[in-house]
This record gives C-alpha cells, sequence and structure tokens, in this order.
C-alpha cells in the first residue's frame, strides 16, 4: 500500500481527478449506507440529489488526490482570494482560527495558508490523530509535518500547544465540523438537525481572543488546480460557549451552500460520538 500512495503522489491533477471521480461513483453505487447517507443529508440541507450530485465525484477526488498532497512536491496552482481579512488579523497581532469544513480540498487550505503566511508569523498548528494501521500512521505522520505545518497529537497536550500558538500571535487551522468524542462537544442545530459539535474551536478563541478566519479550497475542473476563498465572521462569537459553537456551525452552513456540489454529504456528521475521549480530555480551563 505505501508503494501505491508513492506512485499515486507522481501523478498529475489532470489524471488523478478523473480517477478520483471513477472511484467516487463506484463508492456510491456499491454502497447502501453511504448512499443513503448522502441523499439524505442534502435533503436536510434543502438540495435534491441531482443538485448536488456532482459531489460524488468530488468525494473520489478528494481520496485520489490525497496522496499528492500528503507526500509530493507542494502544488503551485492555488489562487487566494480574500486575503485581506488576513493580512488585517495579523496586523492587529491576533493569533488566528482557520476553519473549514469538509467542503473541496480542506487538506490543502492549510498547506496554503501556512506557504503564504507562516514565514512571517510562524508555523501553522493543526491536530491529528494517529491511523490504527502502522504503514498509514507512518504515511499521515510525514504527510502532516509539511513546511510549515505542526501537527500536535488529539490530546490535552496538542490543546496547549495550539492554545500557545495562538497567544504567541500564531495561527491554527480545524474541522469544526468533526464529530468529536463524547464530553468534548455539545448538540447543536446543523442544516436544521442537531448534530454533536465540537466546542474546542469556540473556546480556543475564547480564551486567547483570536480572529476566526472561514476558509474554504475549491477544487477547480479538469485539473486546473485550486482557489482558496477566506473570509472573517459575519459576527463576533458569543461569550456563551452553547451560542458561539451555534454560530460556527451557521458559519459552516454558509460556506457549504457557496459550493454545495463539493461538501462530503456522505460524511457522518450526525452519528454519536465515539465514546472514549483522547487521553487528558478536552482542553484545559
Amino acid at each position: 500500500m505505501p508503494l501505491i500512495f508513492r506512485f499515486l503522489s507522481l501523478l498529475p491533477l489532470w489524471l488523478l481527478h478523473p480517477l478520483g471521480a471513477v472511484l467516487g461513483w463506484l463508492a456510491f453505487v456499491f454502497s447502501p449506507t453511504y448512499r443513503r447517507r448522502f441523499v439524505e443529508h442534502a435533503r436536510l440541507a434543502g438540495y435534491s440529489f441531482g443538485e448536488v450530485r456532482a459531489a460524488v465525484a468530488h468525494a473520489g477526488r478528494m481520496v485520489a488526490e490525497a496522496p499528492r498532497l500528503w507526500l509530493g512536491q507542494a502544488l503551485p496552482c492555488c489562487e487566494v482570494r480574500g486575503s485581506d481579512c488576513v493580512e488585517q488579523a495579523w496586523a492587529a497581532g491576533h493569533g488566528i482560527v482557520f476553519l473549514t469544513p469538509h467542503l473541496g480540498c480542506f487538506e490543502l487550505s492549510v498547506q496554503e495558508g501556512a506557504r503564504r503566511w507562516a514565514p512571517a508569523h510562524g508555523a501553522f498548528t493543526i491536530l491529528y490523530r494517529p491511523a490504527r494501521q502502522a504503514w498509514l500512521a507512518r504515511v499521515l505522520a510525514q504527510a502532516r509535518q509539511r513546511p510549515g505545518i505542526d501537527a500536535v497529537p488529539t490530546s490535552l497536550q496538542g490543546v496547549r500547544q495550539m492554545i500557545k500558538a495562538l497567544r504567541q500571535g500564531r495561527a491554527v487551522g480545524l474541522l469544526p465540523d468533526q464529530v468529536p468524542p463524547q464530553g468534548q462537544g455539545v448538540w447543536a442545530p446543523f442544516f436544521g438537525r442537531d448534530a454533536y459539535t465540537m466546542t474546542l474551536a469556540a473556546r480556543l478563541v475564547q480564551q486567547t481572543g483570536a480572529t476566526v478566519i472561514l476558509a474554504r479550497c475549491e477544487r477547480l475542473s479538469r485539473g486546473r488546480g485550486y482557489v482558496l476563498h477566506l473570509q472573517g465572521l459575519a459576527e463576533p462569537l458569543s461569550d456563551d460557549l452553547q451560542r458561539a459553537v451555534g454560530q460556527i456551525n451557521e458559519a459552516m452552513e454558509v460556506l457549504i451552500r457557496q459550493c454545495p456540489q463539493q461538501y462530503l454529504w456522505g460524511y457522518g456528521r450526525y452519528k454519536q460520538p465515539r465514546a472514549l475521549a483522547p487521553s487528558g480530555g478536552e482542553m484545559a480551563a
């Protein structure tokens, strides 16, 4: 399997993306559970299957491009739009919490941000959970530690490192629509249905005064590259944790509606949280 990953990491996007599209449709056709979840989640958000059917192929493209993003040379073809909000946050001396849902090429969001801003403002800090398979754990360990990126474990120590980075005026990146372990989230509406949602993103902002930047990395057609869209929150996060978590969910909905054809509608967003929390709990009080 590592050899396959190495081989795929050498292929160009114009070849990886068609291969991924086929993979996405194969998964959709042969997995009734995935298919039902995809259609149901899209319906909750008000979309018919026909309106978001392109997301089937984009899910496969996400898988196919992963080896290139993890192990290959940095992709030079990413345009950035809305960078003024980031520059303003740096100028104000604030740390930045970049938030992106499972939308488009979310892996590239942090890589491109680090490439552009880490040399001047320090490495971007992200959380990672080691894979269970030994070979995949080795691959991901190498993949996460890309230039300008400091990957820390999903533990109390890792969260403390994120807080330290923000207080030093650096940046962290999170996927706030990822289902957290039991005890590390609250129930909050997401497209009209309660979803167990992490509190970590809101707590980081509340404890450090960091600026929230919303990011989505749109995948262009025919392997032409990507566009990273950046924007600020519509309003500051509430001091009330429950309300702040709700605001973040609302912000993720806004991003997804900007490009619903590239959201992972088949992701188990409404699943019950895992029973066991990472060692040390969520974060320091």
